[in-house]
């Protein structure tokens, strides 16, 4: 990836702009373009490169395919006003989510699913999200420790999340037994269903190959409750990979398979 993304800055950029953008260029490894007014476009032919991570005074953002792609609290902020309010989302529900409970998630994306659970396992407990493509990591890392303007609780659920760039199932494997409350897994992303979903600038970074089986043991004995996967109602997946319990809204177009490793009370 790191040959076919560079580094450059927002066209308005005093010194300490590009000074941020050269460290971030040695951090990540990656070329830096100094952007001397350039327009994106002219920078990607001169560089041959696919993918710009930009730095901006305020926020760091990637850009593909003509655009723009940087973190945002987005749907989970919705979510989370509609929790406070005292409806189900139904993830928190598919994962029998708590206050102090400890959730992997697999596949972080942008962070919405992650930002969510974050609020919910409150102060006491831990998020970590894995993602796969380093400068998708790099945005929502940078943007989890640096969104501002928003509630100190949605704030504080930020900032909580730990952020890791890495591969799902070799990170799995290094993992004592019984590591996490709930592994969860939202694959979905690799099939859209809306083409001008926000997400779609994400899709040529995203790694397109299918959920493992391996994964899923894998998921299965790092969790101390249940293994929680989000994919299209009807999808194949969940009986491929052994998740035999299907939660979610009745009227949704995606559902939650469960693995219970400690089966909940009736």
């Amino acid at each position: 990836m790191n040959s076919s993304l560079v580094v450059t800055t927002g066209i308005r950029s005093g010194i300490a702009l590009e000074q941020q953008a050269l460290e971030l260029s040695r951090q990540l490894n990656v070329p830096y373009v100094r952007r001397q007014k350039r327009s994106l476009d002219n920078i990607k032919e001169m560089s041959g490169a696919q993918v710009i991570l930009l730095v901006k005074s305020n926020k760091l953002s990637l850009v593909v395919d003509g655009k723009e792609l940087f973190f945002h609290p987005g749907l989970a902020k919705l979510r989370i006003k509609e929790i406070q309010a005292g409806k189900t989302d139904q993830m928190i529900k598919a994962m029998g989510l708590k206050v102090g409970d400890s959730v992997l998630d697999c596949t972080l994306g942008l962070a919405a699913d992650a930002l969510v659970a974050s609020y919910v396992t409150g102060p006491g407990g831990m998020v970590v999200g894995l993602e796969d493509s380093m400068p998708v990591a790099e945005i929502v890392r940078r943007g989890l420790q640096s969104y501002t303007g928003e509630k100190p609780e949605l704030l504080a659920a930020m900032r909580r999340i730990q952020v890791i760039n890495a591969h799902h199932l070799g990170y799995l494997r290094q993992l004592p037994d019984n590591s996490f409350d709930v592994v969860y897994f939202d694959p979905m992303f690799r099939q859209p269903r809306h083409q001008s979903s926000s997400l779609a600038p994400l899709r040529p970074l995203a790694n397109s190959s299918p959920l493992s089986q391996e994964a899923v043991v894998e998921a299965y004995r790092v969790a101390r409750k249940r293994v929680v996967m989000k994919e299209n109602r009807n999808s194949e997946e969940f009986s491929r990979l052994n998740f035999h319990t299907i939660e979610g809204g009745r009227y949704s177009p995606v559902a939650y398979g469960v693995i219970y490793k400690v089966v909940p009370p009736q």
